[in-house]
């Protein structure tokens, strides 16, 4: 009953000490740390990253441009030649004649035959998302050892060679005690 009394006593003048009544819900004492283990989680980390590469496009084109002059040439160069070549009253119709062959020449001529192809490189690029694996510190599983006992916690950050711990004390309505109040067991 004396170091049941005693300890109520000191623990009462701790609470005082440290300004915190036992109205407030307890009162806080440094603990000293026994182990500090580190608690990693893996994580995905995502690192975007552009890819390039050069691909070979073929073109077609088919025909040729909107000029007319190798049409207008051949069919001048046509009329000429008709009209040098006829004598009488055909030299109208072989100049004529000349002028529609020397148009289809030039035309012919300056048109590639049929459809017409090239080819390019073009350069092409994407972002992709590349990911990556790591371990992230996340907190600390906290060992302390306070008034004998050994308990644990979770931290976030390393708590030193001391952790603040408040400490509350209430009563029970344990009526056992009544009984066998001479029973060390209480004090464990």
């Amino acid at each position: 009953m004396k170091k049941q009394l005693v300890t109520l006593i000191l623990g009462f003048g701790l609470v005082t000490a440290s300004g915190v009544s036992p109205a407030d819900g307890g009162f806080f004492v440094k603990a000293r740390v026994v182990d500090a283990s580190p608690i990693y989680e893996t994580i995905q980390v995502s690192y975007p990253e552009e890819r390039c590469w050069n691909e070979r496009v073929r073109h077609t084109r088919q025909g040729y441009g909107r000029s007319y002059t190798p049409a207008i040439a051949g069919a001048i160069i046509g009329g000429v030649a008709g009209n040098q070549f006829s004598k009488g009253s055909k030299r109208n119709v072989l100049t004529a004649a000349g002028a529609l062959l020397g148009a289809s020449l030039g035309r012919d001529f300056t048109r590639p035959a049929g459809r017409s192809s090239y080819v390019t490189t073009e350069r092409h690029c994407e972002v992709v998302d590349r990911y990556e694996e790591q371990d992230q510190l996340v907190g600390y599983d906290i060992s302390y050892r306070y008034n004998g006992r050994i308990f644990t916690t979770r931290t976030d950050a390393h708590p030193g060679k001391f952790i603040r711990v408040k400490v509350q004390v209430e009563p029970t309505q344990d009526y056992a005690y009544n009984r066998y109040q001479g029973d060390n067991d209480w004090n464990d």
